[in-house]
């Protein structure tokens, strides 16, 4: 019997021989999906759990071994084609599985650093992702490894030997769509989102058989759209209206609404949950779509099998400020209960219920807030500061703009796409934030397919003379900034915490750096050459543990970041991942 796929108008065959072959050794299970942030034999997921936590209970490497830390071997991803590099790899079966910048893939031997095959998509020259050419991971599952590409397709490929088993096209890249996300595997499905808020995409999720890329659900982010679920022919059926059309939007607007899915989501076992962050509602001129503007600048709980949307909570109803609410949601234990942890781009801290998505307390986690002056914790919504959104253009000069008003944080967040740690042994959360703020100004604006959909103008400046960026311990349960350490340049690299008492993160000035998880205090660094704006990992092979970080300066802020790219214009592109273990004696 075989299976027939279609690749890219190429009918491929796949015997029900070679999907067995996915049942041998090495093949990736729900259970050991479920189970991966406490084996340190492997990282399978994004997160290092699907959780998110992106903690390890490895203890080899810990705060008295860690000034022994050397160079264990470094993998060059080579070409001309560097820019940012934000992928967190993923290992197991004796190799790592990385993604770099412009969609490509390597799997690299975990013992010796060696080249074992790349996987280069070919990209066509209209591609418009936002925020430089990104890819921050793939999925594994079966024998395939999964990642998404910046024309918004999927492409799964074997594990052992590179090779395409299954493409499939998401959507349309001339209308803005990209996928820049690592998917998600959960309950045997493969969860994914798009990128493209700022063309004015609508913002979905969807769920796939991960072995074939067939279609079983997808969940629109936007108030009014549809959702549908898809049977084994592809035939969709009505899985629900995300609301009532025009209860919270106005107008069309609706129908190029944003609240794109762009980090993806975590997964919760407990739960029973995928939790997806939704990005800024467009166009960013609020006052052309007043409501909420639901589900945009949210995060959304679904049902794994049916896409059903559990509950939601909107951190920025008619965000005003591109402060999307995408950042990831992570699940941890306190006080005998179940909550998510999120550090959303608007400056504010939220614990939240993971079963029914009830507010449990909301804090500043920067300095500086002028869009609210706090969270209103009964009814979850924001105590908005009137004077702190930009001013409506059509009470401006004529057919100009609207007032500018200086508002912080800037618009690439508190925190944005670098994802934080959690320590059940400290119990605290490890943010990279990131202090700025930005005059910000409306202006008319209309839809044009593949345009850029802002309708605002802004100019990013530091707030502070000593630091931008700064590593802070936050107690969930009270709020408190336990310690920070305070950097020059921006952060822009996700965090890791282990048993060892250690906290990992790299900065861009090219440094992976360890910490005291409990104190803060520097114990070691390493300059890796480029600037490190992806998340660190740790495995254990044998009787010895490693650590790995991607290094090469990029993303958003060089790109959109104003004063504060001209500070750190001297940094120099990359593209390599290191690996360390602890000098033999």
């Amino acid at each position: 019997m075989i299976v027939q796929k279609k690749i890219m108008g190429i009918v491929v065959g796949l015997s029900v021989a070679s999907l067995v072959q996915a049942a041998d050794v090495g093949n990736v299970t729900n259970a050991m999906l479920d189970n991966t942030a406490k084996n340190p034999a492997s990282v399978l997921s994004f997160g290092m759990g699907t959780q998110g936590q992106r903690y390890s209970p490895l203890t080899q490497i810990n705060d008295k071994t860690v000034a022994k830390l050397v160079p264990a071997w470094s993998f060059s991803f080579g070409g001309e084609k560097q820019r940012g590099q934000e992928s967190q790899p993923l290992i197991h079966n004796g190799k790592m599985f990385v993604t770099a910048s412009y969609s490509r893939i390597f799997a690299v031997d975990l013992k010796t650093g060696a080249k074992l095959w790349k996987y280069e998509h070919r990209l066509p020259d209209g591609i418009m992702p936002c925020c430089d050419v990104v890819n921050r991971g793939a999925a594994l599952y079966g024998n395939l490894v999964i990642f998404g590409t910046l024309d918004a397709y999927l492409v799964a490929l074997d594990q052992n030997t590179g090779k395409i088993v299954w493409k499939e096209k998401v959507d349309d890249y001339a209308a803005g769509y990209s996928m820049t996300a690592a998917p998600l595997i959960a309950e045997g499905l493969l969860l994914t989102g798009v990128s493209g808020g700022e063309f004015g995409i609508v913002g979905r999720v969807e769920a796939r058989n991960p072995m074939t890329g067939d279609l079983v659900w997808s969940r629109p982010t936007v108030e009014g759209h549809m959702g549908h679920r898809y049977d084994k022919d592809g035939k969709a059926s009505d899985n629900g209206v995300s609301g009532t059309v025009n209860k919270t939007w106005p107008g069309d607007l609706w129908k190029t609404g944003g609240a794109s899915t762009w980090m993806g989501g975590t997964y919760d076992p407990q739960t029973k949950l995928a939790y997806f962050g939704t990005g800024n509602p467009a166009p960013w001129n609020s006052h052309l779509r007043p409501g909420d503007n639901l589900y945009s600048s949210s995060t959304v709980a679904l049902d794994v099998k049916t896409g059903q949307i559990k509950w939601a909570y909107q951190n920025t109803p008619n965000d005003a400020w591109d402060f999307d609410g995408a950042n990831e949601f992570v699940t941890f234990d306190m006080d005998g209960k179940r909550y998510g942890g999120k550090a959303d781009r608007n400056g504010f801290f939220y614990v939240i219920d993971a079963t029914n998505g009830k507010l449990q307390n909301a804090f500043p986690f920067v300095k500086k807030i002028t869009w609210a002056s706090s969270i209103d914790l009964k009814t979850g919504r924001p105590n908005y500061i009137a004077a702190g959104r930009p001013g409506d253009p059509t009470k401006g000069e004529e057919g100009k703009k609207g007032t500018t008003v200086f508002a912080a944080p800037a618009f690439l967040g508190a925190k944005n796409q670098m994802p934080m740690a959690y320590s059940p042994q400290t119990k605290l959360f490890y943010v990279p934030a990131n202090e700025w703020g930005m005059d910000i100004w409306n202006e008319p604006i209309s839809y044009k397919k593949g345009g850029a959909f802002l309708g605002a103008g802004f100019t990013i400046k530091p707030l502070f003379d000593d630091y931008i960026g700064a590593m802070r311990a936050i107690d969930p349960k009270t709020g408190k900034i336990v310690w920070e350490i305070k950097n020059n340049a921006p952060l822009w690299g996700g965090v890791m915490s282990t048993a060892g008492n250690l906290v990992f993160y790299g900065t861009p000035e090219g440094f992976l750096k360890a910490v005291d998880a409990k104190t803060g205090k520097e114990l070691w660094k390493f300059q890796t050459g480029s600037g490190v704006v992806a998340p660190p990992v740790t495995w254990q092979d044998g009787d010895t543990q490693y650590v790995a970080v991607v290094s090469g300066w990029g993303g958003a802020v060089p790109l959109w970041g104003g004063e504060v790219a001209k500070k750190v214009n001297f940094l120099e592109q990359g593209g390599s991942v290191w690996v360390f273990k602890l000098a033999s004696k």
